[in-house]
Order: structure tokens, then sequence, then C-alpha cells
């Protein structure tokens, strides 16, 4: 049972992601990365990310200036009507001081939501769903970490979206106003020895000046049931901005519903160059409630009842062990007092 516990939650842990089912006895964060899983939380299940970050940046040719402050990024995750469907909101608010260098040195302070996004996602393919190849064989290390070609084969979910922007926002174009969509493709792998790989597909506020396409692909790795690392690369191309950006971290499940987390941000150029570090953690709220199950018990409690009777077989088990070795006893010592008497 440890052997299995660990698996499954290493397989989970970050987003970084659930393995054979929407819901998952640990948490499931999209966090510390930018990408999106394709898997939703889990009906039932409320769930918090947020994440303070440091933010430096320096344009060296012409026109010369630094930017430094800070931020924070957030998002509330809901899992509603049905397993693959999950709402959420999600944000970036940034408070900074822009630092023109020229002859004369000019300061901007400025402070409004890079962006401020409500949508919602739905997995439309699940390779793993009502797959028994992949469970965890417990008695094989080889088996749980050799290559399958099938887990080439992705889950996909799709994202609807809708951006808010305020007037005369200084973190868009100019001209960027109100309500814009946003769509995106989110595919999943989930590979043996605990490696996910997740790629997201976005095309950002269509129809307006600052219509971005970004990728983003993210590789994780649980090395222990309580620590997982990872990397990430982000492009960005639009008229109004182009970047590529390269993402490192970490994070640490604290309990089955804490997570804390990690990151370095950096890019390769200097028209401007990026530093952006942080600090995260995510919560979950959780009251799902197995479909399955039509006794009103919630996940954890009939985990937790499962468990109690698998106790109380294995010791029915030891107890007919027990007698069967007593009634053994007892028989040895009658033919030794039958041998005695002849």
């Amino acid at each position: 049972m440890k052997i299995f516990k660990h698996l499954l939650i290493a397989s989970v842990l970050i987003g970084s992601n659930c393995l054979f089912a929407q819901y998952t006895e640990v948490i499931n964060s999209n966090r510390p990365g930018m990408s999106r899983s394709a898997f939703s939380v889990g009906t039932n299940v409320l769930q918090f990310e947020v994440g303070p970050l440091y933010i430096k940046e320096e344009r060296t040719p012409l026109p010369r200036y630094e930017i430094s402050g800070f931020g924070v990024d957030f998002s509330a995750r809901y899992g509603l009507l049905f397993e693959q469907l999950e709402i959420n909101i999600e944000g970036n608010y940034q408070n900074d001081t822009r630092t023109n260098i020229s002859t004369f040195t000019t300061k901007d302070p400025r402070s409004n939501f890079r962006y401020l996004t409500l949508g919602a996602k739905y997995l439309i393919f699940d390779p793993y769903k009502n797959t028994e190849s992949e469970k965890p064989n417990l008695y094989s290390w080889k088996a749980n970490h050799s290559f399958r070609w099938k887990s080439l084969i992705p889950a996909v979910a799709v994202y609807v979206g809708a951006n808010y922007d305020t007037e005369n926002n200084p973190y868009t174009a100019p001209g960027i106003e109100g309500f814009s969509p946003k769509v995106m493709i989110a595919t999943q792998n989930n590979f043996n020895g605990g490696w996910v790989f997740v790629m997201n597909l976005i095309k950002d506020r269509i129809g307006t000046n600052q219509s971005d396409f970004s990728y983003i692909l993210t590789l994780t790795h649980s090395f222990s049931p309580q620590w997982v690392v990872f990397g990430e690369t982000q492009g960005i191309k639009s008229d109004f901005y182009a970047d590529n950006l390269l993402r490192f971290g970490g994070a640490y499940l604290w309990d089955k519903n804490f997570q804390l987390d990690t990151a370095v941000t950096f890019n390769t150029k200097d028209t401007p160059s990026v530093l952006n570090l942080t600090l995260g953690a995510s919560y979950r709220f959780d009251f799902h409630k197995d479909k399955e199950i039509d006794n009103g018990n919630s996940a954890e409690d009939e985990l937790e009842r499962k468990n109690r009777r698998g106790k109380k077989k294995r010791k029915k088990k030891k107890s007919k062990k027990d007698i069967a070795t007593d009634e053994n006893k007892v028989k040895k010592r009658k033919r030794k007092d039958e041998d005695f008497d002849k």
C-alpha cells in the first residue's frame, strides 16, 4: 500500500496533474508554471492558487529604460457539474516603476492588471480513462518506469474565456478596452517514472490591436512523494510584444490540500531583459463526492472506510492462520504423548 500511495502522490503533485481521473487524492495545481493542465480539479472542489512575484526588466538599446516592482499571479478554480468541466478566473496584477534613462531621467509609476480572465475548460479526450493497464504495478519497479508507446497519446482539453481590460492600461496596446475572447488547446502526457509533459496553444485578445499567439511547453518530474521540479518555455508573438521566456522551479506538497512553490523566469534578449522571482501557494477546499457511491459519503470518507475494511480482513486472515497453527501444535503434542505411552 505504501508503494501505491507514493506512486499516486508523485504522479499528481504538480499540475502538474492527475493520472487516472479528474479528481485526485492530493491537490492538482497549475503552479508554479504558467501552463494549464488538461484536467480539472474535480467536481465540487474549490481551489485557490496565488503567487507574489518580484519583477525586474531592463532595455539596453535605445530607448533605454528599467522596470522594477512587484506583482501577484492568482486564480480560483471550481469543478462544476461534470468531472471534465472546470470554471476559473485568473489574473495578474502588477505595481512597478518604469525609469526612462535618457538625457533627463524620468520615473513613471504604474499599476493595473496585466490580464484578468474568466473562462471554462473542458476535457474532450482522456486516454487514461477506464484503462486498467495504466494502473501502477505494485510488484515491479521496471514495469512502472519503462516507456510505453501509448503514453504518447495525450489528454486534450479546450478552453474558452473572456479578458477584461480597463481603459489606458499601461500593460496593453493603445486602444484596448473592455472584453475580448481567449481560446486555448491544452494537452497532457503522463509518462512512467513521474514525468508529465503539458502543452498549451493560446490565442489571446482576439480581434484587438494586441491579438497574441503564444505557446507554453512544460516538463515536470516528481522525484519523491513531496517534491517536484519543472522546466518551461513560453513563446509570445504579437505586433505589440514578442518574447521567449524560460522558467524553472519546484513545488513542495505540504499536505494533500496545500502546496508551496517557487520559480524563476528569464529570457535571453535585452529588448528588454526579464527577471521574475516568485513564491506561491495553492490550497483546495475539497467537497468532492464520488458519484459512483450512493451512500452520501465523500471520497475521503470512502477511502478511509475501505482502509478500515482491508485492515479487518487482514486481521481475520491472521486469526485463521493463528488458529490453524495452534491446532497443528496440539496435534503434535498428542502424537508425542501417544508415542510416550507406547
